[in-house]
């Protein structure tokens, strides 16, 4: 292997992988990458609910990545992993899904990832195939291969067994389970969020014992829902779903905090990393973090509701919100900028809108400045001369301010 090839994989890793929290091995990734056979990707999803929202596409984007470098991705619906139901992050036993539940959910599923994968470069899969012919004699094998310790090594069965808290049998079946599935397909690299290592690290032991080349891991973050707080889940209310409409897709990323963007941006842009780093040097260099959300939010619903959907929905946000009951006669003030950039502080000082610079940090740490509808809550935002916007202080100051 020469040394431009070995430097040209790094950056493809580097690429194909962004956002990513651990890579098992980075090195056997590196070497599988100067192979001519497409790799084999896999992720698993079992069918719990009967849709999917961006948290779900952070690795389904990634998978997406793996494609457009030429590899196979192995979208895995887990019908008989479905009817365990998976074990992680549980304190209690989790209640299996019936097996029309399981049918309706896994059937959606299958719609929805090709707004996002080629189906060309697709394989989507049914752990059932192979489980469904397993006798009981085969998942008595199966169970042999791994010990009751190394199940207690787990962090949450570990949790639950000192806390005398059941752990029902079935359950140890799980991490066994999802590992076969690597074996059946022979995946080259499996995917899956930082609460699924264990699971993972399952499967690339059974292909080892299998006569397998163990797959390579590759764990990531789990998504913070639009309160930038807890990860995106139903069950919280804080989801943006593949199927929302236009309108209130596009709501919910704008509603998201500006340091949250740029972690959007990483697990759910397909736009290349210098892409990004620029949008940083513009708000950095005075640019409203409002116009790069909006880049943001164009992207992720036109993924989803096809060319043009984004800017319509766009000029829906901005008439709602111009709408949205402000004074016919709003008072229009100009600051000045020096060195080519006015702190926001100095703006809503020289404004009128805080008594002094003290008072607008105050005010900003509260939570109560907004521009053009959206939350300001970098107390260093700099403001170019050409900036013109709705500034609000509060629920009655609010100004057009233009920077010159």
């Amino acid at each position: 292997m020469n040394t431009t090839t070995e430097h040209d994989n790094s950056a493809l890793i580097d690429e194909l992988t962004r956002g990513a929290e651990e890579i098992i091995q980075r090195d056997e990734l590196q070497d599988r990458l100067t192979d001519d056979t497409p790799l084999r990707v896999k992720v698993g999803f079992d069918p719990t609910a009967p849709d999917l929202h961006l948290g779900h596409t952070v690795i389904i984007n990634a998978m997406r990545r793996f494609q457009d470098a030429g590899h196979t991705a192995v979208f895995l619906i887990g019908d008989f992993t479905g009817m365990i139901g998976d074990p992680t992050g549980k304190n209690v036993t989790r209640q299996p899904l019936s097996e029309d539940d399981i049918k309706a959910n896994a059937q959606t599923y299958a719609e929805q990832v090709f707004k996002i994968l080629d189906p060309e470069l697709t394989e989507v899969r049914f752990n059932s195939e192979w489980f469904s012919k397993m006798t009981s004699a085969d998942m008595i094998r199966l169970a042999s291969q791994h010990t009751v310790a190394r199940m207690l090594e787990r962090d949450d069965f570990e949790k639950r067994y000192r806390a005398h808290q059941p752990i029902a049998i079935h359950e140890f079946l799980y991490p066994l389970v999802q590992g076969h599935d690597s074996v059946a397909l022979n995946a080259d690299i499996e995917m899956g969020g930082t609460d699924q290592k264990f699971n993972l690290l399952v499967g690339r032991q059974l292909q080892s014992q299998a006569g397998q080349r163990p797959q390579c891991i590759i764990t990531w973050p789990l998504l913070e829902g639009t309160d930038g707080v807890q990860k995106m889940s139903k069950s919280l209310g804080n989801t943006i779903g593949i199927t929302d409409a236009p309108d209130e897709m596009f709501g919910k990323v704008m509603s998201i905090s500006d340091e949250l963007m740029w972690r959007y941006f990483e697990l759910l842009s397909f736009q290349s990393n210098d892409a990004i780093a620029e949008y940083k040097a513009q708000v950095d260099g005075g640019v409203n973090p409002r116009d790069i959300k909006f880049v943001l939010a164009n992207e992720i619903v036109e993924r989803f509701h096809g060319e043009g959907s984004g800017e319509r929905a766009q000029a829906a946000f901005i008439a709602r919100f111009q709408q949205g009951g402000l004074p016919d006669d709003l008072e229009s003030v100009e600051v000045a900028a020096s060195d080519g950039a006015i702190g926001i502080a100095a703006a809503l000082t020289q404004a009128g809108l805080t008594a002094s610079n003290s008072d607008a940090f105050r005010m900003i740490q509260q939570g109560a400045v907004k521009i053009d509808g959206e939350r300001v809550s970098d107390r260093s935002m700099q403001l170019s001369p050409g900036f013109e916007g709705v500034v609000q202080v509060g629920k009655r100051r609010i100004k057009k301010v233009a920077v010159v």
